[in-house]
This record gives structure tokens, C-alpha cells and sequence, in this order.
């Protein structure tokens, strides 16, 4: 078997309100799963994508090649840059032939990439590593702060204290959810949801046995 992993290192994956960060959460899931596919003797490649493809290192088997990879993560610096997911499957596509295991590790915080998903997942077993943070999705009330797109560099002030800002937050934050859920329920990709306040361990050991069941 050929395992890709696909890592988003655009800068929105530096944010973290935890002690991790969803970059930091994604360099660990994504090196947990290599060594799953070593144990298993399987080939591992890599891509890293921003608004397009950064890097792409073909899948070879082997410990040093998993270490490389786990090295690679570990050096790779965000780019100030718009995710786009639907370039790197479509990279994915033109390098990689046969059919693999596609773990793509992103915040999915991007222009639709539902068509590519479906696309690429006709060709290989395609997973959702989705990666999040809590405030992302709430504010607590501390007042007046000042928020920066890490991609562009845009700055918006907010009053905290009112209540009415921080539903219409929340509000903007689910409606993300339930745009991204129906991309991936339209591709037919599973999912494995990664929480920069939650052990990924569980997350992980939910997913592998909720795949078990299906095969």
C-alpha cells in the first residue's frame, strides 16, 4: 500500500489558543500515521501545498524514508499564503498513478474544493484530516481586540462585551461547519476531526476502529 499525506502549511495553521497549535497538532498526527505505515510496511510520500504545491517527496518505503518525512515536517515554515486545496489534489492526481491511502491534513479554510475531493477520492482511498481550534469558533468576552488573517494580513477590531458579536461569530463559525461537512459527505471522503483542545489519540483511535467496522 502507498500512503500520501497532503499538509496544508499555509499560515492559518499557525494560529492556537492551546498549547498546541493546529500546525504543531498537524506535524504529530501526520507523524503518527507515517509510523502507522511503517509498522505495516507501506510507502509513504509527502506534498506540502499553500496556493499551490511547495514540496512533493515521492512515496518510498523504509524507516530512514519515514524519518526524512517526520524532518521535513518539522523544518517546513508556513506560507503567508491562501489555502487551496483543490491545486495539490489535482498535483496529487498528475504524480500519483496508482491508488493510495490520501491523508489530507488541512483547516479547510478555502474556496470550495468539493469537485476535486470527489474527484480524487474515485481514484484513492481519501481521508479529511480536518484541524480546528475553539476559538475559532467562540469568543470569550475580554472587550475590544483586534483579530489578523494570517494569510493576508487583513485586521478586524471587534467589541468582545456584546453579546450580539460574538453569536454572529459563532454563527459564521457554523456555518463553515455545515459548508464542509457537505463537501465532504458529497465526495463521499471520511473524516478524522483534530481539535488543538482535545488528545488527538482518541480522535485517532475512534477513526481506526469506525474504519475497521466498515470494511
Amino acid at each position: 500500500m502507498t500512503v500520501m499525506l497532503v499538509v496544508d502549511v499555509s499560515a492559518s495553521g499557525i494560529f492556537g489558543s492551546q498549547r498546541l497549535s493546529k500546525m504543531d497538532n498537524a506535524v504529530e498526527v501526520a507523524a503518527v500515521l507515517m509510523f502507522t505505515a511503517l509498522k505495516n510496511n507501506d510507502k509513504v510520500g509527502l506534498v506540502f501545498f499553500a496556493d499551490d504545491v511547495i514540496k512533493y517527496i515521492p512515496p518510498r518505503k523504509g524507516r530512514g524514508n519515514v524519518l526524512r518525512l517526520i524532518r521535513e515536517l518539522l523544518a517546513v515554515e508556513p506560507i503567508k499564503a491562501e489555502t487551496n486545496i483543490t491545486k495539490a489534489l489535482e498535483f496529487l492526481g498528475r504524480v500519483q498513478r496508482r491508488k493510495c491511502v490520501m491523508l489530507l491534513v488541512s483547516d479547510f479554510l478555502g474556496p470550495d474544493c468539493s469537485r476535486a475531493l470527489a474527484i480524487a477520492n474515485q481514484r484513492h482511498d481519501c481521508v479529511a484530516v480536518t484541524l480546528s481550534d475553539p476559538r475559532e469558533s467562540t469568543l470569550p468576552d475580554v472587550g475590544f481586540i483586534t483579530l489578523r488573517d494570517a494569510e493576508t494580513d487583513e485586521l478586524l477590531e471587534l467589541d468582545t462585551r456584546h453579546p450580539k458579536v460574538r453569536e454572529l461569530f459563532a454563527k459564521r463559525a457554523e456555518e463553515r461547519e455545515r459548508t464542509l461537512t457537505s463537501w465532504l459527505r458529497r465526495a463521499n471522503v471520511d473524516r478524522l476531526t483534530i481539535q488543538t483542545d482535545q488528545p488527538y489519540a482518541q480522535s485517532l483511535q475512534r477513526f481506526f476502529k469506525s474504519r475497521e467496522r466498515q470494511r
